[in-house]
C-alpha cells in the first residue's frame, strides 16, 4: 500500500490498453440502460448532451449501455441500434461530442436474447426454457453461428461513425451471459456443456469483431463474476472464462455480476454493501494480464482509491454516482468536492429505483437536474409511458424484421 498522495496520483494515472490506446485516468462511467434513444434506434439531443456532460466532467471512458446490433432482440425500446437503418450523422454527433476533453466513448454492443423486451420482440436464448413465469425459445445452431457477424458489423459501424472503441456485453443475464450460464445454456452441441464450450461463442465474437475493426481499436467486454442465481454461473467458472479471454485480443475486462430472471431464486451469496466485485478481481488478476475494471457499489472516493491502490483493479467503474454528479470524475481527481449524497427509498417497488435514476438521467441530459423532484411512483409512471410510446415507434420502424 502507498500513502494518500500516492493513491490520489494513481487515480489520475493514465493506463495503456493492449491495443496501444491510452485512457487518461482510472475512472469509467459504466454502462447503464439510459433509454434515451428515439424509439427508432437513433440518439436524441438529450442523449448526446448526457454523454457530453460526462466527458466534460473528466471521465476517461464512458460506455453507452445496451446498444443493439440486432433490432429484433432489444433490451428496451429506448436502446440505440447499430445497423443498416441507423442514422450515421446522429451517431457521429454523439460520438464526437462524447469524446471531447480526451474522453473515450464506447457503445456496449449487446443482444438481449431471452430477456428481449416482450412488447417488441420474440425472446430467444441459448436453449428453450420455462422457469417459473419466464419462458423463451431456443436458438438454432445456424442462428448462433450468425452472432459473430452481427457483432462485427455493429462494431465496424461504431468505428466508422467515430466511436473510440466498443464493449461486448456478456454480463447481467443478456444473451452472451446466458451462453455462459448453465442455468440458461442447456445445449448439447459445441456451444454447451463445459465452461470452455459455453464460452466458445464469446471467443468467436471477439475474433470476428477484431477482424472488422483492426488491431489498434479497443475492444472491451463486460462479464459476470457470478450470476448470483442458484444453478447459474459460478465464480470458479467465471475465472475459467476470464482465463480464456486472456488468450483473445480483448483490451479491457469489466467485472460485474447479477442476473434477474422472474421465477429464479437469487443465490444467498449476493453482494452486500461496499464495492461488490473487488475481491473477485483480485483473484482474476492471477489468470489474466488484461486490465480489469470493477463495477458495482462504488460510492466514495475512498473506496475507489483503496481498490486501485491494492492492485485488485486497474480501473473503477461508476454508474449511479455519476448520475448524481456528472462531474464526479473531476471531483475525485482534484478532491475539490466530496462524494455524492445517495437518496434513500423506503420499500421501493420492483424496478422503482431503476426508473427513478433513469428519469434523472433524462434531466441531466437536458441540463435540468436541479429542478428534478420526482418521487418513485411518478418516475415509474413517466418511465412506463415513455417506453410505451417508443414501443409503437420501434414496431413501426422494425416491423419488417
Amino acid at each position: 500500500m502507498i500513502g494518500a498522495e500516492g493513491t490520489q496520483h494513481y487515480l489520475s494515472r493514465p493506463i495503456q490498453l493492449p491495443c496501444g490506446v491510452v485512457l487518461k485516468n482510472r475512472l469509467v462511467k459504466s454502462a447503464m440502460s439510459d433509454s434515451l434513444a428515439d424509439g427508432e434506434g437513433n440518439p436524441t439531443q438529450a442523449q448526446i448532451r448526457l454523454y457530453e456532460r460526462w466527458a466534460e466532467g473528466g471521465v476517461a471512458l464512458s460506455i453507452i449501455g445496451e446498444v443493439q446490433g440486432d433490432a429484433r432482440f432489444p433490451e428496451k425500446p429506448g436502446n440505440l441500434v447499430l445497423g443498416i437503418s441507423s442514422n450515421p450523422e446522429a451517431l457521429h454527433a454523439l460520438a464526437c461530442r462524447a469524446s471531447i476533453n480526451g474522453a473515450h466513448i464506447w457503445p456496449q454492443i449487446g443482444h438481449a436474447g431471452a430477456l428481449s423486451h416482450l412488447p417488441i420482440s420474440r425472446p430467444k436464448g441459448p436453449s428453450a426454457l420455462q422457469i417459473g413465469s419466464f419462458k423463451c425459445a431456443g436458438m438454432l445452431i445456424s442462428e448462433v453461428k450468425q452472432l459473430p457477424e452481427i457483432y462485427a458489423k455493429a462494431a465496424k459501424l461504431a468505428k466508422d461513425v467515430g466511436f473510440t472503441g466498443v464493449q461486448i456485453h456478456a454480463g447481467h443475464g443478456f444473451l452472451l451471459s446466458q451462453f455462459l450460464s448453465p442455468l440458461f445454456n442447456r445445449r448439447s452441441d459445441l456451444y454447451g456443456g463445459s465452461i470452455e464450450a459455453r464460452c466458445q461463442i464469446i471467443v468467436e465474437v471477439i475474433d470476428k469483431v477484431r477482424c472488422a475493426v483492426g488491431h489498434s481499436f479497443p475492444i472491451g467486454i463486460k462479464i459476470n463474476s457470478s450470476d448470483q442465481l442458484e444453478g447459474g454461473l459460478t465464480p470458479a467458472d467465471a475465472l475459467e472464462a476470464i482465463r480464456m479471454l486472456d488468450r483473445t485480443s480483448i483490451d479491457l475486462i469489466e467485472i460485474s455480476g447479477g442476473t434477474y430472471f422472474p421465477g429464479v431464486q437469487p443465490n444467498s451469496g449476493s453482494p452486500g454493501g461496499g464495492a461488490y466485485f473487488v475481491e473477485f478481481c483480485q483473484r482474476a488478476q492471477h489468470v489474466t494480464s488484461v486490465p480489469l475494471v470493477a463495477t458495482g457499489g462504488f460510492k466514495t472516493r475512498t473506496q475507489a482509491l483503496s481498490s486501485l491502490s491494492s492492485g485488485a483493479v486497474d480501473m473503477v467503474g461508476v454508474a449511479r454516482a455519476m448520475i448524481l454528479n456528472p462531474a464526479l470524475a473531476n471531483s475525485w481527481l482534484s478532491e475539490t468536492a466530496g462524494d455524492p449524497d445517495f437518496p434513500r427509498f423506503e420499500a421501493p417497488p420492483l424496478g422503482g429505483v431503476t426508473a427513478w435514476y433513469t428519469t434523472l438521467l433524462t434531466a441531466v441530459g437536458n441540463d435540468n437536474e436541479s429542478n428534478f423532484a420526482l418521487d418513485i411512483s411518478s418516475a415509474i409512471r413517466l418511465y412506463e409511458e415513455r417506453d410505451a410510446l417508443r414501443c409503437v415507434k420501434w414496431r413501426k420502424k422494425f416491423s419488417a424484421l
